[in-house]
């Protein structure tokens, strides 16, 4: 805070330029990372303007007021308060989500989930049957864990013809999942639930008029940090994410167990399972299915960074 209120009282200038480097330069005596696309990001909220915009118009002299609003913010940042919640937003998928504390910051890496759920979905997932030329069968697909809804709505969005359950045990996350699906145009196509995983849909049906019971496919980016781990986290994720969204247990993986059970009991004939992979718990989910005789075609996907991330399987 005293660092970023130096560089206020020493201000070398009031045009865009001058103040982004002033912004770039509190970010890193701070050492936040990434701290030149933060001290970006954080001026186009500011001045409620894109980057192109920035560089375009480097000499023009920002108001009193602008000026406060980024050094503010740059306060909150340099403070360990993550650019996501200061903007509100994060892209997904292409598409711009809604994000608060009181959601998990979608990541790059879960994108994957969505790969591998298309890609395993394959033929099933082209609305029109290419053979044929008839409309494929409405596919059923449930999120696990929903958060701000990025899964649901980029399948949403992807699969025209699918309708899709998300699942949340927290309501003010459900809120944000429901006014992201809405501004993506997918609201009527994606029904919220507030349980724990999947088990109030097993417990209490969902009428026939919002999905049949058995899913055709169900994706998950379930809480798996164990709380052991929690002393390691970078601090914008160990003061600032929920923690419902990020503990999974005392090791992390318990959660996984109950996931492969429910999706064992509410998935159809082919049924995919897709989940995202929390450090080290490729193998322990693996042993999971292993231990259990109705899952075949069990595979691993590693990210961009060569780490396991996400675990798919066939109910068979």
């Amino acid at each position: 805070m005293a660092v970023v209120q130096t560089h206020r009282n020493e201000r070398i200038g009031h045009d865009v330029r001058s103040v982004l480097k002033e912004g770039m330069a509190c970010l890193r005596a701070a050492r936040v990372p990434s701290h030149t696309l933060a001290a970006e990001l954080l001026l186009m909220h500011a001045v409620g303007h894109d980057r192109a915009w920035l560089y375009t118009h480097s000499e023009d002299t920002l108001e009193p007021p602008v000026l406060d609003r980024y050094f503010k913010f740059i306060e909150r940042r340099s403070a360990g308060e993550p650019t996501q919640y200061i903007t509100g937003k994060q892209e997904f998928w292409g598409l711009e989500f809604e994000v608060t504390p009181a959601v998990l910051i979608p990541r790059p890496e879960t994108e994957h989930v969505v790969e591998v759920a298309l890609e395993r979905l394959g033929e099933r997932g082209i609305k029109i049957n290419m053979k044929t030329g008839e409309p494929s069968p409405r596919l059923r697909i449930a999120d696990v864990g929903t958060g701000s809804g990025c899964l649901a709505v980029a399948l949403a969005r992807e699969l025209p013809h699918a309708d899709l359950v998300a699942t949340d045990i927290s309501s003010p996350a459900l809120e944000i999942a429901h006014r992201n699906a809405a501004r993506q145009g997918v609201p009527d196509r994606i029904h919220f639930v507030q349980t724990d995983l999947l088990e109030g849909i097993l417990l209490s049906p969902l009428p026939t008029s919002h999905l049949p019971l058995a899913f055709d496919l169900i994706v998950s980016n379930p809480p798996y940090v164990g709380r052991n781990e929690a002393a390691s986290l970078q601090r914008e994720v160990r003061d600032h994410e929920p923690g419902s969204a990020l503990f999974g247990g005392p090791t992390g993986a318990e959660i996984y167990q109950r996931l492969i059970e429910q999706a064992e009991a509410l998935l159809g004939p082919r049924g995919i399972l897709v989940l995202e992979l929390g450090y080290n718990s490729a193998e322990p989910v693996r042993r999971m299915l292993r231990t259990r005789e109705r899952w075949a075609n069990v595979s691993v996907t590693n990210d961009l960074a060569g780490i396991p991330r996400v675990l798919a399987a066939e109910l068979v």
